[in-house]
């Protein structure tokens, strides 16, 4: 009888387990373009004081180099950081994004 109530439970944890991790855990994903959300991203950048340097093509994933600009205190620009813009089933999902960054996207995006 025990041997029963064990494999009952074995098996709804691996069942609840699986839904919890579906339950939006994970990065955001959006509907939208690569090239809307690379223009959304380099308004974000630039309005906190970023300066986009580069953005790169890589198959279905756009890398964006940026660096902290010196923001008239004289200490030079900072280094350069990226983060990927990849293209999954038709939707958009931030790899590596700061999450100050990812924030004001997410609200620039929903509007």
């Amino acid at each position: 009888m025990s041997r029963k109530f064990g494999m009952l439970f074995l098996a709804l944890a691996l069942v609840g387990g699986s839904t919890l991790a579906a339950q939006g855990r994970g990065p955001k994903r959006y509907a939208i373009t690569s090239d809307r959300a690379i223009v959304v991203t380099r308004d974000v950048l630039v309005k906190q004081g970023y300066e986009v340097i580069r953005v790169e093509d890589r198959g279905a994933d756009r890398i964006i180099w940026y660096r902290r600009g010196n923001m008239g205190r004289g200490r030079g620009k900072g280094p350069p950081m990226k983060f990927i813009v990849r293209r999954v089933e038709n939707r958009i999902v931030f790899v590596d994004a700061p999450s100050a960054i990812l924030v004001d996207i997410d609200i620039r995006l929903r509007l």
